[in-house]
């Protein structure tokens, strides 16, 4: 167990020191809330079941009887509840004997910070891992697939089938994706556009392509059509951690798609150990970031 002594802090047991710094930084706020929807668990794990309806309708001549259809539910995507905790450890005269800071505090804030980051660092996985083969979702794939199945059999896809970096053009291409979904009978649905999600690495590039009024790039005075259809939301969502540096997405109004499940909220705990003195602190809270309808979202990794 690594314990935070005397030495670790030898510059604050005297007079002189100056400032601390290093561990003030701001924050930037949570990112992750931007691109997932929000549940609560109770249990180990939480299943969604695909569930199927009917197809088109047939016609029905006079005199004979009418057509069945048969509904069904199909794979199952699960969540199973990580439990995320850190700790430390220092002893009582560290915190007896310094001269400048409330330790415990201090390091207390710092334990929540480190839990904001690690929880930043899982809302972004989902998005660096959505085409690896080790990270599938509830139908056997990734999260972007051109071959996502279908209950009635076949595939659809909800990425670029060329993949592009982001610009007017390929995002124009996502969004006739977009409009033109469909559900497991292969039946129209009304899929909308909510956000486009970046990296840092793409602000400006999306800034231009969302707000500027006329065709971004061109000489031309063509209308900007993504922006006078309201295509999509002017603000993109910038998620830090994205570490494809052309990586992009566009989140869907599709029921049930990218998820954060909160089975606990963040705990904090402290203890003292009788014979060593030292004084420990925990910090500990369970959720899972993922998945369900990977109509969710729509997007590319690059050119």
């Amino acid at each position: 167990m690594a314990v935070m002594n005397r030495n670790t802090f030898a510059k604050d047991l005297q007079d002189g020191l100056n400032a601390h710094f290093g561990m003030e930084y701001s924050q930037h706020p949570d990112e992750w809330r931007g691109c997932f929807e929000v549940e609560n668990s109770q249990k180990a794990y939480e299943e969604d079941v695909l569930e199927v309806g009917f197809g088109a309708a047939q016609v029905k001549t006079e005199g004979d009887s009418v057509s069945y259809d048969a509904g069904g539910q199909g794979w199952t995507a699960r969540y199973t509840n990580k439990t995320i905790a850190l700790a430390f450890a220092i002893t009582e005269e560290a915190v007896e004997d310094n001269r400048y800071q409330r330790l415990g505090p201090k390091y207390v804030r710092a334990l929540a910070r480190s839990m904001k980051h690690t929880k930043e660092i899982y809302g972004a996985a989902v998005f660096n891992n959505a085409t690896s083969a080790s990270h599938l979702g509830g139908d056997g794939v990734a999260l972007l697939s051109t071959a996502h199945p279908l209950w009635v059999g076949g595939t659809f896809s909800n990425m670029l089938a060329t993949p592009a970096d982001l610009s007017e053009s390929s995002l124009e291409d996502i969004l006739i994706q977009i409009r033109k979904a469909k559900d497991d009978r292969n039946v129209e649905i009304a899929l909308r556009a909510k956000k486009l999600v970046i990296p840092p690495d793409l602000m400006f590039v999306a800034e231009r392509i969302l707000k500027t009024r006329d065709r971004p790039g061109t000489a031309d005075n063509d209308t900007n059509a993504i922006r006078s259809l309201n295509m999509i939301g002017s603000m993109p969502e910038v998620v830090t951690r994205i570490s494809d540096t052309d990586a992009w997405f566009v989140g869907t109004d599709c029921p049930d798609g990218l998820k954060y499940i909160d089975r606990l909220a963040l705990q904090r705990k402290m203890e003292g150990e009788f014979e060593t003195g030292y004084l420990r602190y925990k910090v500990r809270e369970r959720y899972v970031f993922g998945w369900t309808d990977p109509r969710g979202v729509y997007g590319s990794m690059g050119g």
